[in-house]
């Protein structure tokens, strides 16, 4: 492991960070990360962060489990566990989303298993509690000046950034949730076709896992509305990164790309500097006053990447971004889903030849489209429901051809079922919800907190 404190005097220090990402394809791993929403059952409310029934006694009574507290100014943050007890961590988001970050995984079984786990053991202190957790992509009612903000340093700093780019950046960091699956390459070759690839499809999975249809306490029009509220969040920061299919994409363009994003913040001494719009670039050459015209670190660097958010993120693996939160079986089946379009090279060719020349600004549409209309969408070039067929056959037989099985001797393609049913009937978890809105529902918001628990 590379000293973070080194100092970085050269370009090439920061692709080979990304270039010692690389793995056999014998040692790639599947991490899972999915969050959900913290409420109170009595009333329906969000849950602030202190207080006998708040996110901080929900925290502290998981240590029961193996869990160890994560400190930032005396106040608990996030939690840890040794790899001996199934490692991961569990982290908050601004408005107090409850994000497991799962552990580096062989397979979906081991997937299931950990989220299954993670389920039980929130379930049973949240009873003790009073408290519920709902599994969608934006908050249903609640109104952004009654969400608590989260005692972390950096979600300060962002919180007074983010209006000064974008419409929802709040919106944004306080009442959306999503699920991510980071998935591992062997080089730089084969980083440059899974980026690209799950680029273009990405639209393709916001509309199958659209879980978000309604906010402020009626619909929304849109399948994703978490989706919506994401092309308008920071154009510095996120989208779909078009760059990444020209012909001589490289880890170096994706560095180039990382340095002129500007910065939010660097962290000294236990505490995080506000940077916030400074240039990176600057710091890089010493340039940058507010740092004294220090140099950079391999940990500022680390830091830096993680504040980009772009529909695929790279670090030292590959993030895919687009689903909004749902329950356990959507959190497995997008998992899923993306191993085995990934994972096994006859389905990643298979798939790859799928998106053909790719035109940005299709795709850039295509992005806007799925969040509105959902399985509907259709460009010149793209019908998104017969897209999504494709890709479901092409990963049930990379899931298969992986032959990972569990005690029942059955292959992970078993957790595809979601993604099936939701194809197969035309539905994704939006429409299914504005069915039950105008149905038996009767447009009472209360019924999400009853039918979309986590």
């Amino acid at each position: 492991m590379k000293d973070k404190k080194e100092i970085i005097e050269s370009k090439d220090q920061l692709t080979q960070y990304l270039r010692d990402g690389e793995k056999s394809i014998s040692e790639f791993r599947i991490g899972t990360e999915h969050e959900k929403f913290v409420f109170n059952i009595r009333d329906n409310s969000p849950v602030p962060y202190e207080g006998d029934k708040g996110i901080k006694s929900l925290l502290l009574n998981l240590t029961r489990f193996g869990w160890k507290e994560v400190l930032e100014n005396n106040n608990v943050i996030a939690l840890e566990r040794d790899e001996s007890l199934g490692g991961g961590s569990i982290t908050l988001e601004p408005g107090g989303q409850f994000e497991l970050s799962g552990a580096q995984l062989k397979d979906i079984h081991e997937t299931f298993s950990e989220i299954y786990e993670h389920k039980n053991q929130v379930s049973e202190v949240a009873a003790e509690l009073g408290l519920g957790f709902l599994g969608i992509g934006f908050t249903p009612d609640w109104q952004r000046e009654n969400i608590s903000i989260m005692p972390k340093q950096r979600y300060d700093i962002m919180r007074s950034y983010m209006p000064k780019k974008g419409q929802h950046g709040l919106d944004m960091m306080l009442r959306s949730s999503t699920i991510q699956v980071n998935l591992d390459y062997s080089s730089e070759e084969d980083m440059i076709r899974k980026f690209r690839f799950s680029l273009a499809i990405q639209p393709i999975v916001t509309a199958i896992f659209s879980n978000s249809p309604v906010s402020d306490g009626k619909l929304n029009n849109y399948k994703s509305y978490r989706g919506f509220v994401w092309t308008d969040t920071d154009p510095d920061r996120t989208g779909m990164l078009p760059f990444v299919f020209d012909k001589f994409m490289s880890y170096e363009s994706y560095v180039d790309y990382a340095i002129d994003v500007p910065m939010y913040f660097v962290y000294r001494e236990g505490n995080y500097i506000d940077l916030s719009g400074k240039s990176f670039r600057d710091f890089l050459n010493g340039r940058l006053n507010e740092m004294n015209n220090e140099q950079p670190t391999m940990s500022d660097w680390e830091l830096h990447l993680t504040t980009i958010f772009p529909e695929v993120r790279l670090k030292k693996w590959l993030e895919m971004r687009g689903a909004d939160a749902g329950n356990l079986q959507s959190v497995c089946a997008l998992s899923a889903f993306w191993t085995g379009l990934l994972y096994e090279e006859s389905s990643l060719n298979s798939a790859y030849r799928l998106i053909g020349d790719i035109d940005i600004q299709e795709l850039n549409e295509l992005r806007l489209s799925c969040a509105q209309n959902g399985l509907e969408s259709k460009t010149k070039n793209i019908n998104v429901l017969e897209l999504g067929k494709d890709l479901l056959a092409i990963s049930h037989e990379g899931l298969r051809k992986r032959k990972k099985l569990n005690a029942k001797g059955e292959d992970e393609s078993i957790f595809l079922s979601p993604v099936s049913e939701i194809l197969k009937n035309q539905r994704s978890p939006a429409d299914i919800i504005i069915s039950n809105y105008y149905g038996d529902w009767e447009m009472k918001i209360e019924n999400f907190y009853k039918n979309c628990m986590f």
